[in-house]
């Protein structure tokens, strides 16, 4: 399916071949299907932070995912101005490895991440992944990581314990 956030453009859906909805969460086109692993979290960041901080909540979420990816010996990277975790190829591409929308009422965070595992590829050429048509899409199986789901749900559990404390 694509998910179309609170900033989806309609020119960013160039073949609606699977089912599309509309989200509340922030950013523009996304697909979800198999192969993905999709993370939700549900804070409440005035309990957690005292004062909350959106911003540094995006940033954990990011930490999150790039301290997954480094435990499959993948370097994920943020850039400015591009959501979502970025790997750099041997050939200098920069492709997106993970995507991030969120939504927060009342200080609650929703929604959340979505890492690449081994999703078909193919499926992103229906719309433009998060708004940006000039970088690729990849997975930890695209990278030549052959990892199972319940590896990646062992690491993100790990680590969102050591991002969020506890």
């Amino acid at each position: 399916m694509y998910t179309a956030g609170t900033s989806a453009k309609d020119a960013g859906l160039i073949d609606a071949r699977f089912p599309v909805f509309k989200s509340g969460r922030g950013g523009e086109h996304t697909y979800h299907g198999p192969g993905q692993r999709v993370a939700y979290a549900m804070l409440d960041l005035k309990s957690r932070q005292g004062v909350p901080d959106i911003k540094k909540y995006v940033w954990q979420l990011e930490e999150w995912i790039i301290r997954t990816l480094a435990a499959f010996d993948v370097t994920g990277e943020r850039r400015c101005g591009r959501v979502g975790i970025w790997v750099v190829r041997d050939d200098g591409r920069e492709e997106k490895i993970a995507a991030i929308g969120v939504r927060v009422r009342h200080w609650i965070t929703l929604h959340g991440i979505a890492i690449n595992v081994d999703p078909d590829l193919a499926h992103f050429g229906g719309i433009i992944p998060c708004g940006i048509s000039e970088h690729g899409v990849t997975s930890l199986k695209a990278l030549g990581v052959d990892v199972g789901m319940d590896e990646v749900d062992a690491v993100l559990k790990r680590e969102f314990c050591a991002v969020f404390e506890g």
